[in-house]
């Protein structure tokens, strides 16, 4: 796609982007180029997944949209928020509104699994009556009902993976970044995340995951963008793969 209309079409309107990324690059001094001139856009609703090989770019391309990098030329918009504009004290509430999840879970170990959940929902100061009332349903969503108050220790991988999954979308993102979620699981339980993931998009929210799965990517059949050497060298979209 032609850089120049690119840019237009999105802030003019004629496509409507959550994430977009206009020749972004990513340097890391001595160690050259980690992102090169990557231009992509991402539609809400989509569920996109991003691979490559290790050493690719994937991981920084995630912590350019959470913010964790700056980009050292190029446009990020995510959510309708410029990055070029963006304040750093105003990163913690952009990573509220971007729920992420990452392949070792991060759940707090001595919490039940209602209260890793309802952690996410204490820190921005929601009453317990709001918390008791929305956590309940993110735990049915995730597939969870009556493990309330089982500690990690006493879940499979997977059910910690869902644990994890529960209390990035408790507050309801626009977008989920999910960090190769099933690298950790055996095949039932990766299928297990997955599914959770596709009912989350169903509701609405967009999803990008990187994985190394090549099973995923074949039976998912959703756009994949393959990044290589820091580019992008594909982006197969759904009317390519013949996704409904």
């Amino acid at each position: 796609m032609n850089t120049s209309s690119f840019r237009c079409s999105v802030f003019f309107g004629t496509i409507i982007s959550v994430i977009l990324l206009d020749r972004v690059t990513k340097k890391y001094g001595k160690k050259g180029l980690a992102l090169d001139r990557v231009s992509l856009h991402i539609a809400p609703k989509e569920f996109v997944l991003i691979v490559g090989t290790s050493g690719a770019g994937k991981s920084t391309l995630l912590k350019l949209l959470t913010r964790e990098e700056k980009p050292t030329s190029g446009k990020i918009v995510v959510g309708g928020i410029d990055y070029d504009q963006l304040k750093d004290k105003e990163v913690p509430l952009l990573r509220r509104k971007i729920g992420t999840i990452f392949q070792d879970f991060k759940l707090l170990p001595n919490r039940t699994v209602f209260e890793n959940i309802a952690f996410a929902l204490e820190i921005v100061g929601m009453t317990n009556k709001e918390i008791n009332y929305t956590v309940p349903r993110v735990i049915e969503l995730v597939g969870l009902t009556g493990k309330e108050n089982n500690f990690p220790r006493e879940l499979s991988g997977g059910e910690q993976q869902r644990v994890a999954i529960a209390r990035a979308v408790v507050r309801q993102p626009k977008i989920l970044i999910a960090d190769e979620p099933t690298g950790n699981l055996d095949p039932k339980h990766a299928w297990d995340v997955v599914s959770v993931l596709e009912k989350i998009n169903q509701h609405g929210t967009t999803v990008l995951m990187t994985t190394h799965n090549q099973d995923i990517v074949a039976k998912l059949k959703r756009r994949v963008i393959t990044i290589d050497h820091g580019r992008v060298a594909r982006d197969t979209n759904a009317a390519q793969t013949g996704v409904r």
